[in-house]
């Protein structure tokens, strides 16, 4: 089964909602009325259609399987962060009653076992919980493995290991379908660049969080949809342009009040006053890039950024000089006076009201 197939199917079936209740409509306002013959033919149309789609691509073809799918992904979700936390903790309760050649074993036993697990899930689930609950512990379990393999050897911990672990995530990412994998892939390969670049100018790896800079050029994330086609794997082009603007947004949030974390060789008042004006001018180009390119998780981070970047502003102008109440009066009417300005702006969109 192709999850395009799939996304495709699940859209026709919403298409076919929206229809049905919309002709209820129009059959009430009497403004349209189908003769019994096409009404039973398109009917029956569809529910051959929602039958074939239910049966072969595992869609959810009305509200009740669509909110039972939710359900059932927040259950795969916890489920996986359940059971890996009870893994782990289970491995540190009896790690000490096994010699070295026994861990060895369990490690590798379980990093096995449950990467085949993961593949025969895959294989045989068409509805991809099960796979992508046995994914994110294939992960834990291999990350695991590596850093109780280092403890038993005695190893140096090294940002290497980031290396393995995105490679892993991003492959059963793919494999499965998991968006959340592949964000821990992006997160674990960024802060091996960053660690590399800081090693570079200097720095010890496990020192990259006290120069945020060197996150910036991993705001190359952005570009990955445009090289690489990844209309096959829904919400993955979403989640490389929202990880790469966290890695540049981030930074220079945090420059904006931390000035002296910059490599720029200015005073600190200098700083951060570049890096807050362009933190405003950064989240007018995301929020304009999400408009003119469709991309609303490009607005919504830009626009999140936005509220942060101007209330920390309005808080460290207004906080001390003016009274609480007022403070918050005025923040009030600040994000009053942002809903009337994207209201407009929405309604002046193509498509919008008028």
């Amino acid at each position: 089964m192709s999850e395009l197939e799939r996304e495709q199917a699940q859209r026709r079936a919403a298409r076919i909602t929206a229809f049905r209740e919309e002709l209820d409509e129009l059959r009430r306002e009497q403004v349209l009325q189908l003769s019994e013959a096409q009404e039973q033919a398109v009917t029956a149309h569809h529910r051959q259609l929602l039958t074939h789609y239910r049966q072969t691509l595992d869609i959810d073809a009305d509200a009740r399987a669509r909110q039972l799918s939710l359900g059932m992904r927040l259950a795969s979700l916890f489920g996986a962060l359940a059971l890996a936390a009870g893994l782990f903790f289970l491995f540190y309760q009896f790690w000490g009653l096994f010699d070295a050649i026994a861990q060895v074993a369990i490690l590798l036993g379980s990093t096995l076992g449950s990467l085949l697990l993961c593949f025969w899930l895959q294989a045989r689930d068409t509805s991809g919980y099960y796979a992508k609950l046995a994914a994110v512990l294939a992960f834990v379990c291999f990350v695991l493995n590596l850093s109780m393999l280092g403890q038993i050897f005695n190893i140096t911990p090294s940002d290497k290991a980031l290396v393995p672990w995105g490679a892993l995530a991003l492959l059963l990412a793919y494999q499965c379908r998991q968006r959340l994998l592949l964000v821990v892939a992006l997160l674990c390969f960024g802060l091996f660049v960053a660690a590399r670049l800081g090693d570079w100018a200097g720095w010890h790896w496990w020192s990259l969080g006290e120069r945020p800079e060197l996150f910036l050029p991993l705001a190359a994330l952005l570009l990955v949809p445009q090289w690489l086609d990844q209309r096959r794997y829904p919400g993955f082009a979403a989640c490389y342009r929202v990880v790469g603007l966290l890695y540049l947004l981030a930074p220079v949030l945090v420059l904006s009040y931390w000035g002296s974390g910059s490599y720029l060789d200015w005073s600190t008042g200098w700083i951060e006053a570049f890096y807050q004006t362009l933190g405003f001018v950064l989240a007018g180009l995301t929020i304009w890039l999400g408009i003119r390119r469709g991309w609303g998780d490009v607005v919504n981070t830009g626009l999140v950024f936005a509220l942060i970047m101007l209330f920390a502003k309005l808080f460290d102008w207004w906080w001390q000089l003016l009274p609480r109440y007022l403070f918050f009066l005025l923040l009030g009417l600040i994000a009053v006076l942002l809903l009337v300005v994207l209201q407009r702006w929405r309604r002046s969109a193509p498509g919008g009201a008028q």
